[in-house]
This record gives structure tokens, C-alpha cells and sequence, in this order.
């Protein structure tokens, strides 16, 4: 088995795959905001 060396693995996917649900979130949220700000502006 080899040694594990604290800090040596590349994180470069799972950096960006975290960056992707971030924005997939951010703009989730952005979109849910603008339907419910257009019903509330637009109900009779």
C-alpha cells in the first residue's frame, strides 16, 4: 500500500463539480423569486 501524503490530491473535479450545484442553486433560487414576485404582481 502506498503512503498518503496530506494535500497531495487534485481536487480540480470536485472543486468545479461544487462550483456547478452553486450556481445551480443561485440561479434555481433567482428563477423561483422572479415566478413568485410575476404571480404576486400579476394576481386579481
Amino acid at each position: 500500500m502506498s503512503d498518503h501524503e496530506h494535500g497531495s490530491m487534485d481536487v480540480y473535479d470536485q472543486e468545479k463539480t461544487y462550483n456547478g450545484f452553486l450556481k445551480l442553486g443561485k440561479w434555481t433560487a433567482i428563477i423561483c423569486i422572479a415566478i413568485v414576485a410575476f404571480l404576486a404582481l400579476t394576481s386579481t
